[in-house]
């Protein structure tokens, strides 16, 4: 239960094996445009791993999973083996059933990284076969970040790893 109601940690923990501080095209995926989206910004490409260190469950109301439920996790960011940052994510439970160990929780989270944060959030729909792959919005950031949105693709790859692309127009 824990591993499928943590999200994005992003195993609720992790994010992919590598860090790329890149656009697009020198991730080696071709991005339209010359690297800049269509609303005018310059396209980056991260792939991370989130390996979760910290985990809690709140369980607010009836006993079990219900309503309002908490999962509050928090981890490293890696780049292969090195630690290149930090990330916290709070998620609720906003919807349980109607199939046995189905629910849907809304998630805000923060990425750490250098140069600055990247905020995150989404409503990410969890079965029994767990949550599969998972994307969220950005929704801004500080520092370098701090005009930051796009997209963050997550897919858990153990109980405490999950691999991330993210996309982040600037």
């Amino acid at each position: 239960m824990m591993r499928r109601f943590a999200p994005l940690a992003l195993s609720a923990a992790a994010l992919a094996t590598t860090l790329v501080w890149a656009s697009p095209a020198a991730a080696g995926s071709p991005v339209p445009n010359g690297g800049h989206s269509g609303d005018g910004g310059r396209t980056e490409v991260l792939q991370l791993v989130a390996r979760q260190t910290q985990t809690a469950f709140i369980d607010h109301g009836d006993p079990g999973p219900s309503q309002g439920d908490e999962l509050v996790l928090a981890g490293d960011l890696l780049r292969g083996s090195t630690v290149v940052g930090q990330f916290g994510e709070v998620c609720t439970l906003t919807r349980v059933g109607p199939a046995p160990d189905s629910f849907d929780q809304q998630c805000v989270g923060t990425l750490t990284l250098p140069g600055g944060d990247i905020t995150l959030q989404g409503l990410i729909s969890v079965t029994a076969a767990g949550p599969g792959q998972v994307t969220v919005a950005i929704t801004g950031g500080t520092e370098r970040y701090r005009t930051a949105h796009g997209v963050i693709s997550a897919v858990n790859t153990s109980d405490t790893e999950t691999q991330l692309v993210l996309r982040i127009i600037l």
